[in-house]
């Protein structure tokens, strides 16, 4: 896992408590802030915003509204530019219980850089731009053709766009008979030939040239798209890309859409298989008593030891580390809990000596930690989501946790 798709990972868990907010009334603030705005410009905003919410009439929404853009402004004091590829912040009155203030401030630094300017007051935290950020940007080659025409494109996550247009010099059938016509059939399949050739160099230079390109769609009629890919035309790394062939009425800009619209089953498969194939290697090796371990604190050691070669996270896997010292014996502890805030209140006396006095230094996802000391050990990570069969057993059954080993130590 490379650290963009880390830092995804980091925001979409973020995402999630986002979405679970609502206010008594009109008092979540979401602040979306474009690369390249002028950070001084959003800070003069909600000093405007400040000015504004005194008005409002009813005690409480007006106090929890001010507490926000105070703290909102107080936070912006600290930027003195707008970081890299934007800014979004949410911030307001998270308390469940009516009456009860809980002021928090959510700050995301976005994964690409955004375009929208955005400032909303609502009951709901506005999640719909991050959503759209976050959504799978995988890479796609597209490829549509006949006799007569070819495009080439790319969809990167649900973006199409593209590359390239050609047009060939094929004539149309013939309807003389006799050999005329069969001379002319001949003439006719060699520039079809022809055109094969330059749509293959033209889309192995371009396809090769896409970075992290996870495969190559091909569109049009049949048999046209089957001759295509049967001919030495693609090179052999492309044809290994080659998703699927599917019939497609269309071979110009139109023809990409509605190429995406065919395979988006067998897109969302793909993706899938990818996942269900790692588990299953996984679940295989714990079949056998092989090179596979689970368990948090076995894996923890063998992550230390730099023998684990591919780590597997459950999306669903929800615990969390608390770390906290005694002030009396001055002893250091962790505790993996799956309810860090009621582990907390229920926590008053040292585990080591009667009555100690508890002080909390940090509380941190389980699977933040299972990452980076992966990191440390170049170990790769796989989330693994529970849509699948093999997704919820390795959550059900292995408590969403798994190590496929280098070695068996």
């Amino acid at each position: 896992m490379d650290d963009s798709t880390l830092e995804r990972h980091r925001i979409k868990k973020v995402l999630d408590r986002l979405k679970s907010f609502r206010g008594r009334h009109t008092e979540l603030i979401s602040i979306y802030v474009p690369d390249g705005y002028d950070i001084n410009l959003v800070g003069q905003r909600v000093k405007e915003e400040y000015s504004t919410a005194q008005n409002i009439k009813s005690k409480t929404t007006r106090k929890n509204v001010l507490g926000a853009l105070e703290k909102i402004s107080q936070f912006l004091k600290l930027h003195k530019t707008t970081p890299e590829n934007g800014l979004i912040i949410f911030c307001g009155n998270v308390a469940d219980q009516e009456g009860v203030s809980d002021i928090q401030l959510f700050a995301l630094n976005p994964p690409e850089p955004i375009s929208i300017s955005l400032y909303r007051c609502l009951q709901e935290f506005v999640v719909e731009p991050l959503e759209e950020i976050l959504r799978d940007k995988e890479v796609f080659g597209l490829l549509v053709l006949d006799r007569r025409e070819a495009t080439l494109g790319v969809l990167n996550g649900k973006r199409i766009d593209r590359l390239k247009k050609m047009t060939s010099g094929v004539p149309g059938k013939f309807r003389a008979g006799g050999q005329s016509a069969r001379r002319f059939e001949r003439l006719r399949e060699a520039a079809a030939v022809e055109f094969f050739n330059r749509i293959g160099e033209s889309a192995n230079l371009a396809f090769s040239q896409i970075e992290d390109m996870r495969g190559l769609l091909i569109g049009g009629p049949s048999p046209t798209k089957e001759e295509f890919i049967k001919g030495p035309f693609l090179s052999n790394e492309l044809k290994d890309k080659v998703v699927g062939l599917y019939d497609i009425t269309y071979t110009d800009e139109d023809g990409l859409r509605e190429i995406v619209n065919a395979a988006s089953e067998s897109l969302s498969e793909l993706r899938v298989m990818s996942e269900k194939k790692v588990v299953k290697r996984f679940l295989e090796e714990v079949g056998k008593e092989g090179l596979a371990s689970y368990g948090i604190m076995e894996i923890m050691e063998l992550l230390q030891m730099g023998a684990v070669e591919t780590l597997l996270i459950s999306e669903e896997m929800n615990k969390s580390i608390v770390t906290f010292h005694c002030q009396t014996c001055k002893e250091r502890f962790e505790k993996i809990v799956d309810d860090p805030e009621r582990y907390i209140e229920g926590l008053t006396d040292c585990p080591r000596c009667p009555n100690g006095s508890v002080t909390i230094d940090e509380v941190q996802d389980l699977d933040d930690r299972m990452i980076e000391m992966a990191g440390m050990s170049n170990s790769d990570v796989e989330l693994i989501s529970a849509d699948t069969e093999e997704g919820k057993q390795l959550l059900m059954a292995f408590g969403g946790l798994g190590a496929i080993l280098r070695y068996k130590p």
